[in-house]
């Protein structure tokens, strides 16, 4: 019989050296890896209460379903991250070019052989995996990429048109006009945050003014024919039949029409579906608690409110106070970002954290907006919240590249350190000392 010898507890690896080999595997910004879990425990909470009615409803009472989708979705989107913080950043900067031409002929594809719902060609679904992308979401991630590349490479040239800016916001108008036909606010998201991103790389003001002239015109149309349409009836049989009225049936270009003229003429009557449960379920939390975790009434009424309309639950459960936290974790994220931005040695490493980081808090804001019925309904998601799906997957990918970026910037710094290791622990063959060299 093989006699086992009892370990002493000195032996043993001691909690703090746990914590230092956690820490060193987890390398970047402490504080954006603090909010990547709390938002993905945020998103479990609510996603599981918003999606309990459905699920019954969909799957013969259990309503547990969508509790193990987001938990799958979370867990596969907290390894994304991992594995793309832990690749030197100055990888993305030479597949850029790649994914933008690569998707390119994506959202050609995505409009003509997409699915279609809502009336907008949105989602191309994989074939082996059965998984629905919005193509949209990649190519986002890709024009990031490849404009921060440009920024990079043409400050010696920056202020010229043609050397400078073109090169520069040329990859900007093709990506928007694939987005806008399917996705307007999308594009209109996707717009500002590269001329945000374009303004700090020292892009000149005219040029950027310019560019915002160009980008109004299809949104002066849009407010034009919804004024010149509306007949305060907003009835079927009562519209007139002249030039505008015809342009409205052009693709979603009457839908567009339809929500300004909901948004800026609509009383309380009129107001559409979606806006009238959102605020229901606003007016159900109260200042401080709400009806509480997985209380709440509307998500039996409110449409898409574990996706598009989940800030409006995270109100009514938890409260004003509940709403004004999320706010508050957005900017800590935003002030993170940046200064990393400011950390950031090289331009492309700077600009490239910088714009993802606009992108997903912007989104943040636009998602909140519609919620509390700033702006007109649009159908962008809570990043890190809403439920799980392909828009999630690339969230998470965009913090992971933010991450990659940190963590080049400790290196840099000196502050990444080895992890110290028990002197007494153990190792197959001989011992380690606290620098980690076997003996």
């Amino acid at each position: 019989m093989i006699e086992t010898k009892d370990k002493l507890f000195s032996q043993m690896p001691s909690v703090e050296g746990m914590r230092n080999q956690l820490v060193y595997r987890t390398r970047g910004d402490k504080f954006i890896w603090g909010i990547v879990v709390l938002l993905s425990l945020v998103s479990i909470l609510v996603v599981y209460s918003a999606t309990g009615s459905l699920a019954y409803k969909m799957y013969k009472g259990n309503t547990s379903i969508y509790l193990f989708k987001q938990v799958s979705f979370t867990m596969i989107g907290v390894l994304l991250i991992y594995f793309l913080h832990r690749i030197n950043y100055t990888l993305f900067s030479r597949v850029a070019t790649i994914l933008f031409l690569l998707s390119i002929p994506l959202l050609i594809y995505t409009l003509f052989f997409g699915a279609k719902i809502n009336d907008g060609s949105r989602w191309i679904k994989l074939p082996i995996i059965n998984l629905t992308i919005q193509t949209s979401d990649l190519a986002k991630l890709a024009l990031f990429m490849y404009i921060s590349r440009m920024l990079s490479k043409k400050q010696e040239m920056i202020k010229d048109f043609k050397k400078g800016f073109l090169p520069v916001v040329t990859p900007v108008l093709i990506i928007c006009a694939l987005i806008m036909p399917a996705n307007l606010s999308n594009a209109l998201l996707t717009g500002a945050t590269s001329l945000l991103l374009m303004f700090i790389g020292r892009v000149s003001i005219r040029h950027i003014l310019l560019t915002i002239g160009v980008a109004l015109i299809p949104v002066a149309l849009i407010v034009l024919v919804a004024v010149v349409t509306y007949d305060g009836k907003q009835k079927e049989d009562n519209k007139k039949t002249t030039a505008a009225e015809k342009v409205k049936s052009f693709g979603r270009f009457g839908t567009w029409v339809k929500r300004v003229q909901d948004f800026v003429y609509a009383k309380d009557t009129e107001t559409p579906y979606q806006v009238q449960q959102a605020k229901i379920a606003i007016a159900n939390g109260s200042v401080l608690v709400g009806l509480g975790p997985g209380n709440s009434r509307q998500r039996n009424f409110l449409p898409q409110a574990y996706n598009d309309f989940i800030y409006s639950i995270i109100i009514e459960e938890y409260g004003l106070l509940g709403g004004a936290f999320m706010i508050f974790i957005y900017l800590v994220f935003l002030f993170r970002c940046i200064r990393i931005f400011r950390r950031c040695p090289y331009a492309f490493g700077a600009f490239l954290a910088l714009g993802l980081s606009f992108t997903l808090v912007i989104q943040a804001v636009a998602n909140m907006a519609v919620n509390v019925n700033i702006v007109p309904v649009t159908g962008v998601t809570l990043p890190l919240v809403s439920m799980g799906g392909s828009s999630f997957l690339f969230t998470c990918a965009a913090i992971g590249i933010i991450l990659s970026v940190a963590r080049n910037v400790e290196q840099q710094e000196g502050k990444v350190q080895e992890p110290v290791v028990d002197h007494l622990a153990p190792v197959e063959e001989g011992i380690v000392d606290q620098q980690g060299v076997k003996k």
